[in-house]
């Protein structure tokens, strides 16, 4: 077990690297998946660790439940440093759980408090517009999932604009984003070094969105001013989760006034972006077998100091 049940707290590092290259090499659509793919793996990795550590930690106290064998030496010297990270790692779990379950609970609260304000509004259509003199417009995923725009902000816009941010929002809701944004999150809760991957994947999603809208209306100027001119009026929706934010918009309408972002799956090699995703898989890679080996490693140890 040794130091490798460590390394996959630390390895999420290796991540940073393609958190601020990939959104400016990869498309959009590339980028957000590559962002959600490495976050989860890594935090998984770290949060089986954890729980690893957790174990040997609970089995030192007195009185646990756990079988007498599992506080003998040989288990504890398959640990560095058991005595604190044994006991550290039990506090640090009650947190992640903690900090896990208020996001969640934030995310499906904020959904359930919009969906009940749809039912007295009626109609099939996808598109919920709310008369509220307080602009704003979001995707509200479900079954089915709408989109939620305020009389306000249709009436900030002209016509044409209102296709591009109804295209916008339907882009959110047709790619998922809420799932890439809450795994994300939740990944960063449950380590810390992976916050960046969320800020990162918060830009990619609304870019991806950004070039859908612009695909949809086949004009990305028009697609760049509804941008714009929607992020300068909208205010932020009262307790809204992560599917409710903009993301940094002036970047976004620069690219939009730029060219189609190219489509290719991974970045070329001899580049910045391409070194920073290999670093990424490798460092991912790694903190996979790390996790397997010390969980493996511990299996067997625990096994043995098991009495029949």
């Amino acid at each position: 077990m040794g130091v490798f049940v460590y390394l996959p707290l630390v390895l999420p590092l290796t991540a940073l690297p393609i958190a601020r290259l990939a959104e400016q090499h990869l498309h959009p659509r590339r980028a957000a998946r590559l962002l959600t793919t490495v976050a989860v793996i890594l935090a998984s990795c770290s949060l089986l660790c954890l729980g690893l550590l957790v174990v040997v930690g609970t089995a030192q106290l007195p009185g646990n439940p756990l079988p007498d064998g599992w506080s003998d030496d040989e288990v504890r010297e398959a640990v560095p440093h058991d005595a604190f990270a044994g006991k550290a790692s039990i506090l640090a779990l009650v947190v992640v759980t903690a900090a896990c379950g208020f996001t969640v609970h934030r995310h499906f609260r904020f959904r359930a408090r919009a969906h009940r304000a749809l039912r007295g509004l009626g109609g099939a259509d996808d598109v919920a517009v709310l008369p509220d003199a307080v602009p704003y417009a979001y995707a509200l995923p479900g079954s089915p999932g709408r989109v939620m725009v305020s009389t306000a902000m249709l009436a900030s816009l002209e016509p044409a604009e209102h296709r591009a941010l109804f295209a916008h929002e339907r882009a959110h809701l047709t790619g998922r984003h809420h799932r890439l944004l809450l795994a994300t999150r939740l990944a960063g809760c449950v380590n810390p070094l992976l916050w960046p991957l969320l800020g990162a994947l918060v830009y990619s999603t609304e870019r991806w969105a950004d070039e859908e809208a612009a695909r949809v209306t086949g004009d990305r100027r028009l697609t760049a001013r509804a941008v714009g001119k929607a992020a300068l009026v909208a205010r932020p929706v009262p307790g809204g989760a992560a599917f409710a934010t903009a993301g940094p918009v002036p970047r976004r309408v620069a690219a939009l006034l730029g060219p189609v972002p190219p489509d290719r799956s991974w970045p070329p090699a001899l580049t910045p972006a391409g070194a920073a995703a290999l670093v990424a898989a490798a460092g991912t890679t790694v903190s996979a077998l790390s996790a397997l080996n010390a969980a493996v490693a511990l299996f067997l140890v625990l096994e043995a100091a098991t009495p029949l």
